[in-house]
């Protein structure tokens, strides 16, 4: 089979002629970024042939002269023979504003469940298993469940073989001093032993909740002896060189060798995250019993390695919602292979176990009566409505806008990002924050939220997304790449740190047009097919990482979030890791979120035209409907009236 090298790390693979270039990487151990999934459409994976040649299916915007210069896309050409491709690294783990619950420092205590003792899935037992007699004929194993009955225990156990493997030498230890780890069946069956320790280890009882996010993953490491928390780990998920949202892996998983490739990267992600977040606290990660895994549903397919394929196809339906109790071995986590893992229950191929953790954090896991929306804003944007009496929940395909995908100069929160604009009303000239201090290098999500809401408001931009070419002096300009297109000056080439300049243009815009549009329809849908409407909320729960760094003035000012008083909004953070950390540590939280999971009603936007009108009318800053947003159009009558020359006059 030919051979393919990569340089410059001079890694190879022997591959079968006719194997993509994305594919031979992956077998050479060679990270090359995907954002589309391989599709071909997002001219992201450009490798150069420096020696041999490869098939080229699509040309993928690469000109003349850059094919005769050996240019092509990694996804879309084919091996033909031996060759060397140069590649350009991709390294996605910079010091990213990622935010975990971390800044809470107990375990267990939700805001609708709580516990002063923790109540995890497997919990220790300490006992005394008097010595073996001669004439009795009992095992080791019957002298266990004996002793276990004898002492208040269940009176019916079976052991797991690891735990069969490690008790008699546990047994013969300690004089029979042993404490064994047990797990209650799921529908409160038969109690399962599934670690057996010589000696009393009852203080040292650890479990993990986890998030498994499309973009970063994160883990808690709870204390369950004393409840607390004792540390948080987070770092982008491996799988991003795949693919920037759900659809796109969905679309790479279709072959079974990548889908366990996706399956292998996120674990890698995870079982590092474990690693780093044990070694601080002493703890080794095979100590560990308890693991709460939430993420949505595509994510918890990958990682349980199963076919993804069905959520994105019509009648759009997941292999399963609520998974069953697993072992970490089956899955793949290393830390004890026998240690229970939960996962949080899926309500359908959109909304998944992430959401209805997330819950949790708020008074929609009670009942009530207050009109209540949950918001969870990514690449997908997750809506939840009700009063905790009922729920209604819907996704939206926002696409990964925000997260710097789509858009020339976005990137996603990590040092040198713009996470702060402010325009100065008399010249248009821009104010910067910069994640990390120094020279910007893009701009992240917030900073775009905040750049459209003062274009829009000083003039300078359109309810539609158009730059005004006669306002903002020579900080608005025609693209070099087409003179239709306009681009907004944010930082200058001389002030950036790339030496190129940063800006916004009117197809970016609409990008991000497209985005605040996707999740704003998709509240005021569901609220429409109830008979109500967004002033009606009495509280909105803004849940995720991207949330969390959001100006909730300029998201209103945009059309993103409703127009409602600030005081009735409250950020969660990642309300997911926090969800999953209270499942981990309280029995009635695993029973409240499986409860509510079966209540949801889910509306499947996909397949109701009455949702792509209300997309359409969000398409506009802030909204076709003005009157949908009175305290943003009396800040855009101010504005109007304040702002003098150039930058002054009313907008078409």
């Amino acid at each position: 089979m030919p051979l393919i090298t990569f340089t410059p790390d001079n890694r190879s693979a022997n591959v079968a002629v006719g194997t993509s270039l994305l594919d031979a990487a992956a077998r050479a151990g060679v990270t090359i970024p995907a954002p589309c999934g391989g599709e071909g459409v997002c001219g992201e994976c450009r490798v150069r042939v420096t020696q041999g040649t490869v098939e080229r299916l699509q040309r993928g915007g690469l000109s003349p002269a850059e094919l005769d210069q050996g240019w092509a896309l990694a996804c879309s050409s084919r091996v033909v023979g031996d060759a060397t491709i140069a590649i350009v690294p991709f390294s996605p783990t910079g010091a990213a504003q990622m935010v975990t619950s971390a800044e809470a420092q107990t375990a267990g205590t939700p805001a609708t469940v709580r516990v002063v003792r923790a109540e995890p899935l497997a919990a220790k037992r300490l006992l005394r298993v008097p010595p073996p007699e001669a004439g009795q004929g009992a095992c080791d194993c019957e002298r266990l469940t004996r002793a276990l009955s004898s002492t208040g225990g269940p009176q019916h156990a079976i052991a797991s073989l690891d735990a069969l493997r490690e008790l008699a030498a546990a047994l013969r230890a300690c004089d029979g001093e042993i404490t064994v780890t047990l797990a209650e069946g799921d529908l409160g069956g038969t109690t399962e032993i599934l670690r057996v320790e010589p000696g009393d280890t009852t203080a040292r009882q650890f479990g993990l909740a986890i998030d498994v996010g499309t973009t970063t993953c994160a883990v808690n490491l709870v204390d369950l002896a004393h409840n607390r928390l004792l540390g948080t780990r987070a770092n982008y998920n491996g799988q991003l060189a795949r693919g920037a949202d759900i659809i796109s892996r969905i679309n790479y998983a279709r072959p079974p060798e990548r889908l366990a490739e996706l399956r292998r990267l996120v674990l890698e992600t995870l079982n590092r995250l474990v690693a780093g977040v044990c070694a601080p606290h002493g703890c080794q990660p095979r100590e560990i019993d308890n693991v709460v895994v939430a993420g949505n549903t595509t994510m918890t397919h990958l990682l349980l390695g199963l076919d993804p394929q069905y959520i994105r196809l019509a009648p759009y339906t997941p292999t399963v919602n609520q998974p069953p109790r697993l072992r970490a071995g089956e899955v793949g986590l290393d830390v004890s292979p026998s240690a229970c893992v939960t996962v949080a229950p899926s309500v359908g191929s959109y909304v998944g176990g992430d959401i209805t953790a997330g819950l949790l954090r708020t008074a929609l896991a009670e009942p009530g009566h207050d009109l209540r929306l949950f918001l969870d804003i990514g690449t997908n944007a997750e809506v939840v409505v009700g009063t905790g009496e009922w729920l209604m929940a819907c996704a939206a395909s926002a696409g990964p806008a925000f997260e710097g995908s789509g858009v020339r100069c976005g990137m996603r929160a990590t040092p040198g990002a713009i996470e702060r604009v402010a325009l100065d009303p008399a010249t248009a000239a821009p104010s910067v924050a910069v994640v990390g201090g120094g020279r910007p290098r893009g701009v992240c999500g917030s900073g775009m939220i905040d750049l459209l809401a003062e274009l829009w408001l000083s003039g300078l931009l359109d309810s539609s997304g158009k730059l005004h070419p006669d306002r903002g002096g020579d900080r608005i300009r025609p693209t070099k790449d087409s003179a239709r297109n306009l681009e907004y000056e944010i930082v200058p080439a001389a002030a950036s740190e790339t030496g190129a300049a940063i800006t916004l243009d009117e197809r970016d815009i609409q990008n991000l047009l497209r985005t605040k549009a996707a999740v704003y329809a998709a509240g005021a849908l569901m609220l429409k097919s109830i008979g109500l409407d967004l002033n009606a909320v009495t509280e909105v729960y803004v849940a995720g990482g991207f949330g969390r760094y959001l100006d909730l003035r300029k998201s209103i000012q945009i059309g993103l979030l409703p127009d409602l008083p600030l005081e009735r909004f409250t950020y969660l953070g990642n309300s997911s890791l926090a969800g999953a950390q209270m499942m981990l540590c309280s029995a009635a939280a695993r029973r409240r979120v499986v409860e509510m999971a079966r209540r949801i009603t889910y509306l499947e936007l996909n397949v109701d035209p009455a949702y792509m009108s209300e997309y359409t009318a969000a398409l506009f800053l802030p909204h076709t409907d003005l009157a949908r947003f009175p305290t943003v159009q009396a800040a855009a009558g101010r504005a109007k009236s304040d702002a003098p020359g150039a930058i002054s006059g009313a907008r078409p």
